[in-house]
């Protein structure tokens, strides 16, 4: 109830921060007023083409994240295993990290063009290096002591691996989720914007060069509440997948 409350009142501070600067610029171009774009908003939801571009972002969020967590928790655990195979990897990774998305978007746009594909791996390029080194430390702060049980024990590798090794890394995983989703969402969107041709980021160009600065706030509104509901949905089935598998 208390976080409710708390959330409930944050978005409230936020509106009246935003009515205020809208007020003080006095320039609807550059900040229109929340009510207007509230409003727009609410128009947005009622068209078909805006239901249709959010499914054509989602899935290419769903499907960067999935990629994601595959790749990063995968690659990741054999990294943190074998220390001499991360430390030849770090460099490829630290460039990974450190190439501008914009160097990515236009290898991108020369090899596939307008597409589905370029936001995808820009997007899946960006996230993965973060999802690899989560998962690396998460794998070096193991409980040394628990392996060490399990192998005077002689517990089954089976066991050991997937109560100790995974079930030890799926806080990490939760981090790698929560850190990412919304992440996940600002990466596609700028990458629809520009090499896409579908979805909110496309939306979001139309509505620049109609110079409608009230539909990119309400589209750009509409994507963070999409974000937000995303992150807690993917949460909530992690939750209760951890769960199944701790007492599986």
């Amino acid at each position: 109830m208390k976080t409710t409350l708390y959330w409930l009142t944050g978005i409230i501070f936020f509106l009246i921060l935003w009515q205020l600067l809208s007020m003080l610029l006095g320039w609807s171009i550059i900040l229109p007023p929340p009510p207007e774009v509230l409003q727009t908003m609410g128009s947005l939801l009622f068209d078909p083409n805006t239901g249709i571009a959010v499914g054509q972002t989602a899935w290419k969020v769903l499907l960067s994240l999935a990629l994601v967590l595959l790749m990063g928790v995968t690659l990741g655990l054999l990294l943190g295993m074998v220390k001499p195979l991360y430390e030849m990897m770090r460099p490829i990774i630290m460039v990974i990290q450190a190439v501008p998305v914009i160097s990515w978007l236009t290898l991108v746009i020369f090899a596939w063009g307008i597409g589905w594909r370029g936001p995808v791996f820009i997007t899946f390029l960006a996230l993965l290096p973060m999802a690899l080194l989560t998962t690396v430390s998460g794998v070096r702060n193991l409980d040394h002591k628990l392996l060490e049980m399990a192998r005077v024990y002689k517990v089954p590798a089976r066991r050991v691996f997937k109560d100790i090794y995974i079930g030890s890394l799926l806080p990490f995983v939760a981090a790698i989720i929560d850190v990412n989703i919304g992440q996940a969402w600002k990466v596609i969107l700028v990458t629809e914007y520009l090499c896409g041709n579908n979805g909110l980021g496309v939306k979001i160009l139309a509505a620049r060069y109609a110079v409608d600065s009230t539909g990119v706030y309400a589209y750009t509104l509409l994507a963070v509440i999409l974000g937000i509901i995303t992150e807690r949905l993917v949460k909530l089935i992690m939750g209760r997948a951890a769960v199944k598998w701790q007492s599986g």
